[in-house]
């Protein structure tokens, strides 16, 4: 065979391999697309889309058509009286007044009653006329009329109300209603798919679709008991009290707020977790008001410097800074400065974690719970009880100044019987009172305020300043101190840097 012969056989060669593998690739092609019908091809162009695409979209489209009905809007009136402040318009701010208004030759006239309006959103949780919804949105209403999807409309009737979780219940006469059944809220990840249905601005049966960007969402501010669901998902005003349902149709969120600047979608919203939902309808329908669980202890963030303070390989849970008098705590054996790592089986990884959890416990429920004491492991066990109406400590309390040397930044005084009556401070407590704290100091910035009573300096108990100069001098140089004090009404711990 001349080279001519053999080059003609590798080129018959290479071209049955490029057919073959033409062949593959067509087949793999076919399974993973499928082509539009050809009334929907754009110029002339075969236009494909990948079937697990088509497959997602059609979830969510069945998704929508299952949950929108169970999602109602809500728009409440009030009657109020020209002067009532109270509904948030900038023309009632007493800044605009100031500058706009307030005439001494305005002429003086009755009072004269105007009615109010708000839109909110509401979710159907039993087919009987159960609605659950944003405490805000109906908050003082008097009255309260709710559209359901098929456009009729009924009064609402409040069933109770938990400003503490800013939810509602309220009651329509109508029977054999679509719901949206309850998801475990527990189980959301990060990147799970979420859909947000309410009537943003009054646009009825609107749906939006995001993520779930975080969850355990607290310390914003927004109400006591805060555990939200955070989601990048549109959500705007009137969408309060809608629903955020998971993949599967399931109610896994009510939505609440939104971080905004504008006033609109930002791009954050936040939503109450169907766990906390779901036992606070339980409550409302059952008593008519939340019972919720009492431990009796102040508690308080775990940061690096407290951690290390108190000898922590971790920075997690939830430290104890007072332990309530006659409380289950105190029956527990719980003590100042342990630190809950663990709560009926569920492990704390912040303050809010444990907060939530208590709350939800049963009253008179037993539960085990792991602290960290003295760099040791404790097993307690105790018995919840019911919480007392009045849970939120006032902060009180100013003084003047007194030179301090040890700690740079701050003035201290001992505690005397005419500074306790005059910072509120009850008889029997010793320490050092801080006069003073200097703006921009390490005291300033680790939190300490003038008129905290200081009770110990790294660990040790302090009557008056001159044990707190000592106890000051006995640090090794450079180191973090860890301070006890009372504010108002709460004691917690605090570490300053020098």
């Amino acid at each position: 065979m001349n080279n001519n012969d053999k080059l003609g056989v590798k080129r018959l060669g290479f071209s049955i391999f490029l057919l073959i593998a033409g062949i593959i690739i067509g087949i793999v092609l076919v399974s993973e697309f499928h082509t539009i019908p050809p009334g929907q091809a754009v110029d002339g162009a075969i236009a494909i889309k990948p079937r697990s695409i088509d497959g997602t979209q059609q979830a969510f489209v069945e998704i929508s058509k299952a949950v929108t009905p169970a999602v109602v809007n809500i728009s409440t009136s009030r009657r109020r009286q020209d002067g009532d402040d109270s509904s948030g318009f900038p023309f009632n701010d007493p800044l605009f007044k100031r500058f706009f208004g307030g005439s001494p030759f305005e002429r003086k006239e009755s009072p004269k009653e105007r009615r109010s309006q708000s839109l909110g959103s509401g979710v159907i949780v039993d087919p009987g006329g159960l609605i659950v919804t944003n405490n805000h949105v109906i908050e003082k209403a008097d009255e309260i009329k709710v559209l359901l999807s098929d456009k009729r409309e009924f009064i609402g009737k409040v069933v109770g109300t938990d400003p503490k979780s800013d939810l509602a219940v309220i009651r329509i006469d109508a029977d054999n209603l679509p719901t949206i059944a309850w998801g475990d809220s527990g189980t959301l990840q990060v990147g799970e798919y979420i859909l947000a249905i309410g009537s943003p601005f009054g646009f009825t049966q609107t749906v939006t679709m995001g993520i779930v960007s975080a969850i355990g969402r607290a310390n914003v501010g927004l109400t006591d008991y805060e555990d939200f669901i955070q989601t990048d998902a549109a959500i705007n005003p009137g969408n309060s009290g809608g629903a955020m349902v998971n993949i599967e149709g399931q109610l896994v969120g009510i939505n609440t707020a939104i971080f905004t600047r504008s006033g609109g979608y930002m791009g954050i919203g936040f939503a109450v977790p169907s766990t906390m939902v779901k036992s606070v309808v339980d409550s409302l329908v059952t008593n008519g008001r939340v019972v919720r669980g009492w431990l009796g202890v102040a508690i308080q963030e775990v940061t690096s410097q407290l951690a290390k303070g108190f000898g922590l390989k971790e920075v997690r849970g939830a430290l104890v800074s007072e332990v309530i008098s006659n409380s289950p705590a105190e029956k527990a054996g719980f003590k100042r400065g342990d630190v809950i790592i663990a709560f009926m089986g569920q492990a704390i990884e912040n303050s809010s974690k444990l907060r939530n959890i208590v709350a939800r416990a049963e009253v008179g429920s037993r539960g085990k719970v792991k602290v960290i004491r003295n760099k040791k492991e404790v097993d307690l066990a105790v018995v919840i009880e019911a919480q007392p109406k009045d849970m939120f400590a006032r902060e009180r309390g100013e003084g003047k100044a007194v030179p301090s040397l040890s700690l740079g930044g701050i003035e201290v005084e001992t505690l005397t019987s005419e500074l306790a009556l005059q910072l509120d401070i009850s008889r029997g407590e010793r320490g050092v009172v801080v006069m003073r704290v200097e703006p921009g100091s390490s005291a300033e910035e680790a939190g300490l305020r003038q008129g905290d009573l200081i009770m110990e300096v790294n660990h040790q108990e302090v009557h008056n300043t001159k044990d707190y100069e000592e106890s000051l001098s006995k640090r090794p140089e450079g180191e973090a101190i860890l301070l006890l004090i009372r504010r108002g009404e709460r004691t917690l711990f605090l570490t300053v840097t020098p």
